[in-house]
């Protein structure tokens, strides 16, 4: 596998290199929901294509009071992992190869970036549209795998590659899980074996909606305060429990309609987790 650090190197790699590249961009401390997309990207890309990942813990999608200087950074694990799983390139840059001294320019997400994770991180999702975009164009894939867990990111990054038309397929991949049903997420490793233990509460609630909408319940309210319960029953605060639209983001208020997806953030202690189901 090769390994590039700085922009120069990977362009040289790139334009040296024939077939269409997929690429698979990640902050590093990588586990099976990694590998289940470099293994899509290695499908996707035939044995002449190209499998591209990226290492890049991104410091401006990271607000003032969280948690970039503690993300977990493994490099060492991490390629031996991207190996394990069959990529042929990635980009590990550090932060002033992605930001030079002077850089000032960033991408405004839209109204879709200001709302639920956006409204509790202000500023996130300009950060994430700012590095992708400069990956992007780094990159030069023909289609970029993201994974379902942060639906509201890969929402958002579709909107902006379809906005400056660029000419980068979106690829939306499944939700990996553990056996009791918790998302898998770099984060998860920051849990206590108790927190650990109640985390599948997300899900189970997450389940719980989908039972209920499948059998016909429409009621937003109902929806909303039984995914509720069933978090705060486990000792986790819940930020939101939603209906939205899966297209829009729109809160259903009253009557669910469809498409649906059932969105799902809560912390425990210091750890913030994500989750949602769609419906469509």
């Amino acid at each position: 596998m090769n390994i590039c650090k700085t922009i120069s190197e990977f362009r040289q790699y790139r334009h040296s290199a024939a077939g269409k590249v997929i690429f698979v961009p990640t902050m590093g401390a990588l586990h099976e929901g990694h590998g289940s997309l470099v293994r899509m990207a290695r499908r996707l890309a035939g044995p002449d294509g190209i499998v591209a990942a990226s290492i890049f813990v991104n410091p401006t999608q990271f607000g003032p009071h969280e948690d970039f200087h503690k993300y977990p950074r493994h490099i060492e694990q991490d390629l031996a992992n991207l190996t394990a799983w069959d990529a042929d390139v990635v980009f590990c840059p550090s932060a002033e190869e992605i930001y030079p001294p002077g850089h000032v320019t960033s991408i405004d997400p839209g109204e879709l970036g200001t709302v639920l994770e956006g409204a509790i991180r202000p500023g996130h999702f300009r950060g994430v549209c700012t590095v992708v975009a400069k990956l992007l164009g780094i990159v030069e894939p023909a289609a970029m795998i993201l994974g379902q867990k942060d639906f509201q990111q890969q929402l958002i990054l579709k909107h902006m590659v379809r906005d400056l038309n660029m000419p980068v397929e979106i690829i939306t991949a499944p939700t990996l899980r553990e056996p009791d049903g918790l998302a898998m997420s770099s984060r998860n490793r920051y849990l206590t074996p108790d927190q650990r233990a109640r985390a599948g509460s997300i899900y189970q609630a997450l389940s719980w909606a989908t039972h209920q909408y499948k059998s016909g319940e429409r009621d937003a309210a109902a929806l909303e305060a039984g995914m509720s319960e069933r978090i705060t029953q486990s000792g986790l605060e819940a930020q939101y429990a939603l209906a939205c639209h899966a297209e829009t983001l729109e809160v259903y208020h009253q009557t669910v309609g469809n498409p649906c997806v059932f969105l799902i953030a809560a912390k425990l202690g210091t750890t913030r987790l994500i989750d949602n189901v769609v419906h469509s």
